[in-house]
Parts: C-alpha cells; structure tokens; sequence
C-alpha cells in the first residue's frame, strides 16, 4: 500500500490503524510506504504483518522514494498488487505506477473524492480538481483500476473523464464499529429516564473551507428567527476557526455555539453523537463523510448536502434530510429535521438501521475481497 497515514508510524491509533486490525487478517503480508511523519518513528509493524516504510524525505521526493523502495520490496516479497490512496500531488500515484511499469505489478488508484466535486468551495479547489482530472487522464492506461467509495458521485465522473467502465471498481470505505457506536436506548442514561440530548447541532470536522462552516453558523442565523434559539456543537480545529468565530460574533450567537478541539477517544465521539439531535453535513466535496454515517449509527439524522455517500444513504425525511448548498436550503433541512420531536425519533432509528450495512468486518471483508477478485485470487 502507499498511503498517507501520518499517525500511525509515531504510535497515534488513528482511523487507517484501526482499519488494518481487520483488514490484516486477510493477507499473508502487506507492506506500507508512508510519508516522513511529523515526529520521531516509534512503530513500523503493527498487528504482526502490516510493515511500515516512512519516507526520509519531504513531498518533492516522494514519488522517487516510493519507486525505489517499493520496486526493492516487490522483489523482496512478491506482492500481488499496488494500492495508491492518490490525492493532492498524486506522488502515491505516480510513484505507483512506476513501480507497476518495473515489476509488472497492477496497480489500484484509489479516488475517494475528489477536490472541488460536486461544487468548488474556493478557487483553491478549482485548481485541485484540474490536477486530479490530468492525474486521472494520465493513470486511466496505467492502473490496473480506479476504486472509488460510492455509487452515484465518482464513477459518472471518472467515466466523464475516459475512464473504461470496466476499470471502475465501487468498493465502498466506511468500516463501523457498531458495538461502539450505538444509539442512546443502549446506555443507562436513557433506560434511566434521563433525557440525553445536550446539542441541537452537531458539526465534526477539519475546519477549512470545503466543509461549509459559514453556511453553518448562517443558516443558525435564519432559524434565530423560526425557531427557539439552538445549540451548536462545533468539534474540530483548522484555520478557518478565526473566520468561523468572526462570524458568529457578526451574527451575535456566541451563547447558541460551543467548540470542542479535540476528543480523546471514540467513545467521547460516540457520546457526542448520541448527545445531539442531529449532525451537519454541509461539505462541498467528501467521500464518505465517515462522520455522518458514526453519527447516524448512534441513532442520530443527518442533514446534508448531497456529497460522497450522502446522496445515495440520506432518504429525506426518512432518515435525515439532504439540502443544497447554500445556507437557506441547509435551514430549511434543519428546520423540517427537528421541528417534530416523534419524527426525529422515528428518524434516529430509521438512520440505525440504514447504516447496519457498514458493519465493520463485514465491509473490510468486501474491500479485501474486491481487491483479491482484482487479481484473481
């Protein structure tokens, strides 16, 4: 695999390190090429078979450093197949595809999402979308396939793009622990009587531009007038954090919004979740998001924009609500959300049920066995 986990070479459990305790158990080896971490190495095996290769240099030497060590470990094991998370710079990709040309192993790009896709959130991501349509253009003779994570978003794209129907390979990339992550009639709060829900609102997230942080506190701004005032939790860091607290000091909410930095473990996530009536989607471009669908495992709606994985779970009125991308649509969806306590209840179990899908084993057993039918194992 060349990935570009960060956290898991300096000791951090993140998200791709709880993903390979399931997803090791399905091959024999799997050798990971990394970026040079922010911080001194302290792990390079984990789970017994998954073998980390950090970089020893910065971006402009990543696509070297992939194809030299990558070639040196097909020769050394073997290895069946070239997993690129491929993204930004696509460096994973390029050095992907050199290793592939040198060893005659395929290789598999893996989009998740793509920046800018369905809407550009700044010209930023204008650009960004233009480097992933020439990567794209350039790899689609090259890679063995493209995964993309859901069904109705990317792979219209990519074929827009030139890229074969036969090469788009729909393996989705959300792995829930459901044990975890589980609605509040499971907790003794609830059994107790006691009456959960802390926040109105929930936002989790990188606070940068593509996630719609100001349609967020604008839309709270119009439903000041249309409903009792709410509750906003907003859990995350990013630069855009000045940008959103000026915002609110604007429109004069600072006693409806709280941030949370940072929670310790996913537990405190799931608590959070369970703790609000609903959680907000407002991103221009994702690929899941994982957020929504944890949230909605905890028994909570979604309201979203239709992105990633968004507009193919969210059955509006059903489960969540989906909304457009400007601030009144996204009002209104919270609006008809939470007006309706028996509704909202109806929703949250609803939301459950539609998310059992992603159960964890189960959904890494499909991405590995998608990965071995590639190569027809």
């Amino acid at each position: 695999m060349v990935s570009g986990d960060r956290q898991t070479t300096v000791g951090e459990v993140g998200p791709f390190h709880a993903m390979q305790a399931e997803f090791s158990t399905h091959f024999e080896r799997i050798d990971v090429i990394c970026p040079k971490p922010p911080k001194r190495v302290s792990v390079k095996t984990i789970h017994e078979n998954v073998h980390f290769h950090p970089a020893s240099c910065g971006r402009l030497g990543m696509r070297s450093y992939i194809a030299k060590v990558g070639v040196d470990l097909v020769r050394e094991h073997a290895h069946d197949l070239i997993v690129s998370h491929d993204y930004g710079w696509f460096y994973n990709g390029l050095g992907s595809a050199a290793i592939s040309a040198k060893t005659g192993v395929p290789y598999l790009s893996e989009i998740h999402h793509v920046p800018g896709f369905p809407m550009a959130a700044d010209r930023r991501e204008v650009f960004d979308r233009f480097i992933a349509r020439r990567y794209i253009g350039w790899a689609k003779s090259r890679a063995a396939a493209f995964r993309v994570v859901n069904k109705k978003e990317m792979p219209p794209l990519l074929r827009q793009w030139g890229v074969p129907e036969f090469k788009i390979l729909v393996l989705g990339s959300l792995y829930i622990d459901l044990d975890l992550f589980h609605p509040f009639s499971d907790v003794p709060e609830a059994v107790a009587g006691v009456s959960p829900k802390k926040w109105d609102l929930v936002f989790v997230g990188r606070l940068v531009s593509n996630k719609g942080l100001i349609q967020i506190i604008d839309a709270l701004y119009q439903l000041k007038y249309r409903m009792r005032p709410l509750k906003l939790l907003i859990v995350g860091r990013g630069p855009m954090r000045r940008a959103v607290e000026k915002r609110i000091r604007e429109r004069e909410l600072e006693s409806q919004v709280e941030f949370v930095e940072w929670l310790e473990t996913p537990k405190d996530l799931a608590d959070v979740y369970r703790a609000s009536r609903a959680i907000l989607c407002a991103s221009t471009c994702e690929g899941g998001p994982r957020v929504t669908v944890e949230a909605m495992a905890c028994g909570t709606p979604a309201v979203s924009t239709p992105v990633g994985i968004m507009g193919e779970l969210i059955e509006d009125g059903k489960n969540g609500a989906l909304c457009r991308f400007d601030f009144a649509s996204l009002a209104t969806a919270i609006e008809r959300t939470l007006i309706d306590e028996v509704k909202l209840a109806t929703m949250g179990v609803r939301a459950r049920a539609d998310v059992l899908q992603f159960e964890y084993s189960e959904a890494i057993a499909r991405y590995a066995d998608g990965l071995k039918k590639l190569v027809g194992k």
